[in-house]
């Protein structure tokens, strides 16, 4: 195997939520607007882990791949990052589907920022001055409603240095399939 292809299969992999169609579009097109350009280079995303080891992609894999009804997740105000703003996003259910995944993962084989608390979130600019983040607050703010939807798939994604390999997509059950 070669140098590459080693170090590829070890890299981190990072869990993500998808939202429903619409609310993806939005959520990306947001991001595409605010996010400056040239690190702009993943999808927009809520993270549910950063960094898993890579030893675990097979067991990561059958637990992901199963039928889940799709989560209810609501989108609240926006957030200052202090060099960026995110949405707040709250969805009990996918906190749980996170509390499962960490059961198949040995905290010390997790990184400190996926053992601490999970405050998750939908980041649509990040890397910009404090000025500019707190313009856009300031404007993203004003008259705000919480968005409610759904979850439309997990994503396992393989860290490569920047930018992100796909490996899975978990798609949720529409709310009343079966």
């Amino acid at each position: 195997m070669s140098r590459f292809l080693a170090e590829k299969q070890d890299a981190p992999l990072i869990l993500t939520l998808e939202l429903e169609q619409s609310v993806q579009d939005w959520a990306q097109s947001m991001r595409d607007h605010h996010f400056p350009q040239d690190r702009n280079i993943v999808p927009a995303h809520v993270t549910i882990f950063h960094a898993l080891p890579a030893e675990y992609t097979d067991i990561l894999l059958t637990h992901l791949i199963r039928d889940r009804q799709a989560p209810c997740v609501t989108i609240e105000a926006p957030f200052l990052l202090g060099r960026g703003v995110a949405y707040r996003v709250i969805s009990p259910e996918i906190k749980a589907v996170r509390e499962e995944i960490s059961g198949l993962v040995p905290p010390e084989r997790c990184t400190a920022q996926d053992r601490a608390p999970w405050h998750p979130h939908l980041t649509i600019q990040n890397k910009v001055s404090p000025q500019k983040a707190r313009e856009l607050l300031k404007h993203l703010s004003q008259g705000y409603e919480p968005v409610k939807t759904h979850g439309a798939a997990l994503r396992l994604w393989r860290y490569l240095g920047g930018p992100w390999e796909l490996l899975v997509r978990a798609p949720f059950m529409l709310r009343g399939d079966s």
